[in-house]
């Protein structure tokens, strides 16, 4: 299966992009959307402006100036910890996306007129209903049903699976994806999906979304840890008059802390990355769900090595096919064939498959027992 390298977690180039984000989504205006974390950067404001007073007038009633910047380091970076952790997220949804594009270019496609004539037009100008044809080396246009013809089509763009597949009028093996690549034979296709419906358009924009906007389940939570949040505000508010009450003297970079680690900091600063993330994973199941889809079709290359038996004559010397009746994948299926004997080989008579010709028919020769049956009669 092929991977994509582009699509690690550890590349480089998506850390240094998330980094930077990191620090620009310190916007207020961008931190509003998360309440817990902007709560966080706005505690983290207070506790610098604390450390400018301490550095300018000398006061430590306060605590030391090692000790206020030190908590005021580890905010800082709960706040940038947070921010990382939603794009690398939305850089991963961007490069799936990106990943998912390529396939979606822009093809030239040859429409069937009503009148029979072909015209090559661009893949964007097809319409439901439309006819396209595809020969050997065409790059599917749209998504749709085949009408005519029967073709090996290679679908690891879209599924990852390196294996071709057949593809046939009739039956339930009769769909195509655009983006995927006709590798022999000629089939009629018939446009289903309407322009920006297809099956790499809904993934694309399920992907692209995701940084936009929020499932319910991540709004109701948002909610929930908004009210926490704001209940653990009327608690620590309360500490200051009880602790004046008793002579304690409590220090605003205690109240801070305490007021950070009570809040759900941690759910909230990820909360935007697990939502992303999850967007993410639906469409890579959409995927593989799929590839899993297409586990059931012909694979003629598992053919190779196995018996099978003439169910119609094949000529010698590759004249012309003939066909076998052969159990691949646990299914009886009727292959065309060819041989490189001299001789003819009848119906009935039990073969062996010895390779693959291009257009996926098989290569076979005599069995064992058959050849020794055809040596003594001579």
């Amino acid at each position: 299966m092929k991977r994509n390298k582009n699509n690690s977690l550890f590349d480089p180039v998506l850390l240094r992009r998330s980094l930077r984000a990191s620090f620009t989504k310190l916007d207020p205006r961008q931190m509003i959307k998360n309440p817990i974390m902007f709560t966080v950067e706005a505690v983290t404001f207070a506790m610098l402006l604390l450390i400018v007073r301490i550095a300018v007038t000398g006061d430590t009633s306060q605590g030391s100036l090692l000790y206020n910047l030190v908590i005021f380091a580890v905010l800082l970076l709960t706040v940038l910890f947070a921010n990382f952790a939603e794009a690398i997220a939305e850089a991963r949804g961007r490069a799936q996306a990106d990943s998912l594009r390529k396939t979606r270019e822009e093809t030239p496609a040859k429409r069937i007129e009503p009148d029979g004539q072909s015209h090559i037009v661009s893949s964007s100008e097809l319409k439901q209903g439309d006819l396209f044809e595809c020969v050997a080396g065409d790059t599917v246009a749209a998504d749709g049903e085949i009408v005519e013809g029967l073709a090996s089509i290679d679908e690891s763009a879209i599924t990852g699976e390196s294996a071709p597949v057949i593809r046939e009028a009739g039956g339930d093996k009769s769909s195509v994806t655009g983006g995927t690549k006709v590798l022999s034979d000629r089939i009629l296709v018939k446009v289903t999906a309407r322009p920006g419906e297809s099956f790499l358009d809904r993934m694309i924009a399920l992907v692209e979304g995701s940084s936009r906007q929020k499932t319910p389940n991540e709004i109701a939570l948002t909610i929930l840890l908004a009210g926490f949040t704001l209940v653990f505000v009327i608690v620590c508010a309360t500490l200051k008059p009880f602790a004046d009450y008793v002579g304690a003297n409590i220090t605003v970079a205690a109240f801070i802390s305490l007021f950070v680690c009570l809040i759900p900091t941690t759910i909230g600063g990820l909360l935007s990355a697990i939502g992303i993330a999850g967007m993410v994973g639906i469409a890579l199941i959409l995927r593989e769900a799929m590839r899993l889809q297409y586990d059931g079709t012909l694979d003629v290359r598992r053919a190779v090595g196995l018996p099978g038996t003439v169910y119609l004559t094949i000529p010698a010397c590759r004249a012309a096919p003939g066909k076998v009746n052969i159990t691949v994948q646990e299914q009886l299926r009727e292959l065309e064939a060819f041989t490189d004997s001299d001789t003819p080989i009848p119906t009935g008579s039990p073969v062996r498959v010895t390779g693959l010709l291009e257009g996926g028919a098989l290569l076979v020769e005599r069995s064992e027992t058959e050849a020794s049956t055809q040596d003594n009669h001579y």
